[in-house]
């Protein structure tokens, strides 16, 4: 698996994948040192997130390769549905997925998603309306929704 680390306003995101898809896209808090060159399988992706972060880009076009069991793939390729800009709670997804009974499985397998941004796990809050867990800290859930709100959220210091 090749690897290759980029920065982004959240801190260095890890991006490993092959020439099969991209298998994992992650936040850092421990900052690691920059790629100088992105090896030729990560660039298309590279690319994509940084555009994503400038504003150039509302949606990702990658070959995905998450390593995962067949019900939270499922969950995965759910979440990549909820719309930029966009958000949904557990219970939704539970219903969209056809098993309302599932949620705390449906919100285990958002938790687990090894695709930071690509695969919109952030997009997921709770019922009313309330941040809930995020791998990548609360703070850069909410940076991500307001980076993808139509209405930015003006901060007051």
């Amino acid at each position: 698996m090749d690897t290759c680390y980029i920065e982004t306003p959240l801190g260095h995101a890890k991006i490993v994948g092959d020439d099969n898809g991209i298998a994992s896209v992650s936040i850092l808090n421990p900052k690691e040192e920059l790629s100088e060159v992105i090896p030729e399988t990560l660039l298309d992706c590279a690319t994509q997130l940084k555009a994503y972060f400038n504003n150039q880009i509302k949606t990702f076009d990658l070959n995905l390769n998450p390593e995962g069991t067949s019900f939270q793939k499922k969950v995965w390729n759910q979440l990549q549905r909820i719309p930029y800009g966009k958000t949904i709670s557990y219970l939704d997804l539970s219903k969209q997925l056809g098993d309302i009974k599932a949620i705390r499985a449906v919100a285990s397998a958002n938790g687990k998603n090894p695709l930071w941004i690509i695969v919109p796990c952030h997009r997921v809050i709770g019922s009313d309306g309330s941040l809930t867990g995020y791998a990548g800290g609360l703070h850069r859930k909410q940076w991500l929704l307001n980076h993808e709100s139509e209405y930015k959220q003006q901060t007051l210091f």
